[in-house]
Protein backbone atom coordinates (compact mmCIF):
# COMPACT_ATOMS: atom_id res chain seq x y z
CA UNK A 1 0.00 0.00 0.00
CA UNK A 2 2.73 2.05 0.67
CA UNK A 3 4.46 1.31 -2.19
CA UNK A 4 1.43 3.12 -4.21
CA UNK A 5 0.85 5.70 -2.44
CA UNK A 6 4.54 6.72 -2.87
CA UNK A 7 4.04 6.33 -6.59
CA UNK A 8 1.26 8.69 -6.85
CA UNK A 9 3.23 11.18 -4.92
CA UNK A 10 6.41 11.08 -7.61
CA UNK A 11 4.27 11.24 -10.38
CA UNK A 12 2.27 14.32 -8.78
CA UNK A 13 5.53 16.10 -7.90
CA UNK A 14 6.95 15.40 -11.52
CA UNK A 15 3.79 17.18 -13.15
CA UNK A 16 4.17 19.67 -11.01
CA UNK A 17 8.09 20.34 -11.86
CA UNK A 18 6.83 19.84 -15.15
CA UNK A 19 4.35 22.71 -14.73
CA UNK A 20 6.93 24.86 -13.22
CA UNK A 21 9.17 24.32 -16.09
CA UNK A 22 6.48 24.87 -18.40
CA UNK A 23 5.59 28.20 -16.65
CA UNK A 24 8.84 29.14 -16.51
CA UNK A 25 9.64 28.55 -20.29
CA UNK A 26 6.49 30.92 -21.26
CA UNK A 27 8.01 33.76 -19.17
CA UNK A 28 11.21 33.33 -21.05
CA UNK A 29 9.37 33.63 -24.22
CA UNK A 30 7.16 36.62 -23.10
CA UNK A 31 10.30 38.88 -22.06
CA UNK A 32 12.16 37.77 -24.94
CA UNK A 33 8.83 38.58 -27.20
CA UNK A 34 8.48 42.01 -24.94
CA UNK A 35 12.25 42.75 -25.56
CA UNK A 36 12.59 42.42 -29.44
CA UNK A 37 9.86 44.10 -30.23
CA UNK A 38 10.51 47.41 -27.73
CA UNK A 39 13.94 47.19 -27.64
CA UNK A 40 14.92 45.60 -31.45
CA UNK A 41 11.79 46.63 -33.48
CA UNK A 42 11.50 43.01 -34.22
CA UNK A 43 7.66 42.21 -35.44
CA UNK A 44 6.24 38.87 -34.33
CA UNK A 45 4.74 36.75 -36.80
CA UNK A 46 3.74 33.62 -34.75
CA UNK A 47 4.85 32.09 -31.71
CA UNK A 48 5.47 28.36 -30.82
CA UNK A 49 4.80 27.10 -34.37
CA UNK A 50 4.81 23.20 -34.69
CA UNK A 51 5.50 21.69 -37.85
CA UNK A 52 1.89 19.79 -38.36
CA UNK A 53 4.21 16.22 -40.02
CA UNK A 54 6.29 16.03 -36.52
CA UNK A 55 4.55 17.80 -33.73
CA UNK A 56 8.14 17.99 -32.01
CA UNK A 57 9.59 20.52 -34.36
CA UNK A 58 8.81 23.63 -32.97
CA UNK A 59 10.22 27.53 -33.30
CA UNK A 60 9.74 29.25 -30.23
CA UNK A 61 9.42 33.01 -32.11
CA UNK A 62 9.64 33.56 -35.72
CA UNK A 63 9.86 37.99 -36.17
CA UNK A 64 10.87 39.97 -38.56
CA UNK A 65 13.45 42.67 -38.58
CA UNK A 66 13.06 44.63 -41.34
CA UNK A 67 12.74 42.50 -44.48
CA UNK A 68 14.24 39.87 -42.78
CA UNK A 69 12.59 36.59 -41.19
CA UNK A 70 13.92 35.86 -37.99
CA UNK A 71 13.63 32.63 -36.07
CA UNK A 72 14.62 32.85 -32.49
CA UNK A 73 15.10 29.87 -29.90
CA UNK A 74 14.39 31.11 -26.44
CA UNK A 75 16.32 29.89 -23.76
CA UNK A 76 15.18 30.95 -19.98
CA UNK A 77 17.33 30.12 -17.25
CA UNK A 78 17.24 30.36 -13.46
CA UNK A 79 20.04 32.79 -12.05
CA UNK A 80 22.99 31.21 -11.37
CA UNK A 81 22.58 28.45 -13.78
CA UNK A 82 25.62 25.92 -14.94
CA UNK A 83 24.74 26.36 -18.47
CA UNK A 84 24.21 29.39 -19.87
CA UNK A 85 20.66 29.41 -22.08
CA UNK A 86 23.28 29.95 -25.55
CA UNK A 87 25.37 27.12 -24.73
CA UNK A 88 21.88 24.77 -24.39
CA UNK A 89 21.22 25.17 -27.89
CA UNK A 90 23.52 22.43 -29.32
CA UNK A 91 24.43 20.63 -32.25
CA UNK A 92 21.22 18.29 -31.14
CA UNK A 93 18.55 21.19 -30.69
CA UNK A 94 20.17 23.13 -33.73
CA UNK A 95 19.36 19.34 -35.94
CA UNK A 96 15.76 19.75 -34.86
CA UNK A 97 15.43 24.06 -35.64
CA UNK A 98 16.98 22.91 -38.89
CA UNK A 99 14.17 20.55 -39.67
CA UNK A 100 11.62 23.30 -38.17
CA UNK A 101 13.00 25.99 -40.20
CA UNK A 102 13.05 23.73 -43.06
CA UNK A 103 9.70 23.15 -42.63
CA UNK A 104 8.14 26.43 -41.70
CA UNK A 105 10.01 27.90 -45.54
CA UNK A 106 8.38 25.01 -47.24
CA UNK A 107 5.16 25.59 -46.13
CA UNK A 108 5.11 29.39 -47.41
CA UNK A 109 4.05 30.25 -50.32
CA UNK A 110 6.45 32.97 -51.01
CA UNK A 111 9.52 32.14 -49.43
CA UNK A 112 11.64 35.26 -47.87
CA UNK A 113 14.81 36.11 -49.56
CA UNK A 114 16.69 36.54 -46.22
CA UNK A 115 16.43 34.61 -43.00
CA UNK A 116 18.57 34.10 -39.63
CA UNK A 117 18.58 32.26 -36.73
CA UNK A 118 19.04 33.99 -32.95
CA UNK A 119 18.99 32.67 -29.65
CA UNK A 120 17.15 34.92 -27.08
CA UNK A 121 18.62 33.84 -23.03
CA UNK A 122 16.55 34.82 -20.59
CA UNK A 123 17.46 34.71 -17.01
CA UNK A 124 14.66 34.49 -14.64
CA UNK A 125 15.01 35.29 -10.71
CA UNK A 126 12.96 36.36 -8.07
CA UNK A 127 14.51 39.18 -7.29
CA UNK A 128 14.69 40.87 -10.75
CA UNK A 129 12.90 41.64 -13.67
CA UNK A 130 13.73 38.89 -16.26
CA UNK A 131 16.98 39.73 -18.26
CA UNK A 132 17.23 39.40 -21.50
CA UNK A 133 20.41 38.59 -23.85
CA UNK A 134 19.75 39.01 -27.77
CA UNK A 135 22.48 36.76 -29.59
CA UNK A 136 21.67 37.61 -33.52
CA UNK A 137 23.04 35.92 -36.16
CA UNK A 138 24.20 32.78 -34.79
CA UNK A 139 25.23 30.20 -36.88
CA UNK A 140 22.62 27.20 -37.74
CA UNK A 141 22.25 26.76 -41.76
CA UNK A 142 25.22 25.52 -43.46
CA UNK A 143 27.18 28.01 -45.95
CA UNK A 144 25.16 27.97 -49.08
CA UNK A 145 21.83 27.30 -47.78
CA UNK A 146 18.81 28.78 -49.85
CA UNK A 147 15.03 28.56 -50.54
CA UNK A 148 14.89 26.93 -54.08
CA UNK A 149 11.98 28.70 -55.70
CA UNK A 150 12.03 26.52 -58.96
CA UNK A 151 11.94 22.73 -57.56
CA UNK A 152 9.82 23.23 -54.58
CA UNK A 153 12.17 21.44 -52.22
CA UNK A 154 14.02 23.83 -49.84
CA UNK A 155 17.26 24.33 -48.16
CA UNK A 156 19.38 22.89 -51.11
CA UNK A 157 23.10 23.99 -50.78
CA UNK A 158 24.26 26.08 -53.49
CA UNK A 159 26.52 24.29 -55.84
CA UNK A 160 26.13 20.76 -54.16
Amino acid sequence: MLRWLQKIRDRFARGQASTARAEAGARGEQAAADYLTAREGFAIVTRNWRNPRDRRDEIDLVCRDGEVLVFVEVKARAEGALVSGFQAVDERKRRALRRAVHAYLGALAQPPRTFRFDVAEVTLSARLPPQVMHYANVPLFPKGYHVARQSGSLGELAGG
